[in-house]
Parts: C-alpha cells; structure tokens; sequence
C-alpha cells in the first residue's frame, strides 16, 4: 500500500446545510481536529510519499486554522482546498486566502438549478482568475437536473478547461450514469471520479474523515479510527477494512 493523495476532512460543520452531504455537515457539525494535529499528521504523510493533500469539510474556510495549516502544508506538498466558496463573499476570507494561498481551490456548485448560487460561483472564479490559484469547479450532478447542470457546465466552459471542471455524481439518491453525465458536457470528454465505471478500492488515495477515521473513499462506510495520527497509523486503520461500495450503503 503506497498512499500518494490525501483528503482530509476538517470539521463536519458548515453553514450551508445541504441535506445531500455525505459528510452530514450541517451548523451544530463537531469540530475535533487541531490545527497541530492535523498538521504533524500531514507532515508525517508527506515524510512517507505523500505527494497531494486536499483539505474539505464541512466547511474549510468556516474552520480555525485553516491558514494555520495552509501556511504550514503548502510548501512541502501540492495542497487543495475544497469549499462551497459562501465564506469567501467576506473580504476578511477572501483577503486571506489571497495572503495564505493554497495552490488549488475547487469551489463546489451543489444546486445547479439556482441562478443565483451559479453565477456567484462563475463570478467568483473569475475574479481568483486574476491570482496564481489554480482554480476549478465542483459540479454536482443530479440525475433530475441535468439540463440545470449542461446550461452551468456551458457557461463554465466560456472561463475554465474541461479539466478544471469536475462532474461530481449525487450520491446516494439521484445518481446520474455515465451517458447522462456526458449529456452535461454534450459529449465532451470530461473530469468525473474514476467510481462511475467501476467501483474498487483505490490504491494510492485515502480519506480522513472529521472524526478521525479512515477509509479508501469519503463514501464508504466502515470507516476504521485512527488508534495513532501518523502515516503508519493510517496504513493500519486501511488495512482492517473491507472496502464495501457506497452504493450498499
């Protein structure tokens, strides 16, 4: 087992409550990771072949800290961050995201059908167009919104790559397949989790989750806690698991 990619959760705490999250954040979320911890964790990662982290949530930017670790994280490997951007409509926010810059933020659009929710985010990547962030866009997509998710994916692709935008099904209800998913694009080829054609274990990708365990995908369930908060601890923790599609969730 070599783990090369990283996501961590944060907290399980955001303000924007989508009843769809896998993560179940939601404004009373619990928040148990230090700053310290999930910093020695990363740096322990990195030390053992860890090349990518990701940071998510909950909310990232609704996290104390979270500059705390982007300073700490960015220079010794590749690190995103992941957020619904709400937080980064305060000045505060955005001016220091700009001051502690990850290298990559994603901003996710979970409700395609709401104009107002799209075209925040299509302002606000083109606004971070102007700084060395690398920028992308998480697109949810729902099987019962697909023409709201082509008319956002069009629209995008006037300011981003097709490998800046990544299609993101709706788990665990309303999952679109892999036709519908490229109706979205008009059969453009796309960025999607590698899952919509087979779901297996991956081998060089591990979620931690805000409780503080582990499994081979945010997804899955039988998540292992981690008995150590070190590399070798999550090796331990992957290896007591029998990796189960979310599907039978």
């Amino acid at each position: 087992m070599n783990i090369e990619l990283l996501s961590i959760d944060l907290s399980n705490f955001c303000s924007k409550q989508c009843p769809f999250c896998y993560n179940h954040s939601n404004m009373k979320g619990n928040v148990l990771w230090k700053p310290k911890e999930i910093i020695a964790l990363a740096k322990d990662c990195v030390n053992n072949g860890v090349k990518a982290v990701s940071l998510g949530g909950g909310e990232p930017f609704e996290y104390d800290g979270i500059f705390q670790i982007i300073d700490a994280l960015q220079p010794i490997a590749y690190l995103s961050v992941t957020t619904n951007g709400l937080p980064l409509l305060d000045d505060d926010v955005r001016q220091a995201l700009l001051e502690h810059r990850p290298d990559k933020i994603h901003i996710t659009i979970h409700n395609p059908d709401n104009d107002n929710e799209v075209q925040r985010v299509f302002d606000q990547i083109k606004n971070l167009s102007e700084t060395d962030i690398t920028l992308g866009v998480n697109l949810l997509v729902a099987s019962d919104k697909l023409e709201y998710c082509r008319d956002a994916y069009t629209n995008l692709r006037t300011i981003l790559s097709q490998k800046q935008i990544i299609l993101v099904p709706q788990r665990f209800d309303k999952t679109p397949t892999p036709k519908q998913l490229a109706h979205v694009t008009d059969n453009e080829q796309f960025q999607a989790p590698s899952c919509i054609l087979e779901c297996r274990a991956p081998e060089n990708f591990c979620a931690v989750s805000w409780d503080k365990k582990v499994n081979f995908c945010s997804y899955a369930g039988e998540k292992q806690p981690l008995k150590i908060l070190t590399y070798q601890g999550i090796i331990n923790a992957l290896e007591l698991i029998e990796f189960q599609t979310c599907l039978n969730l």
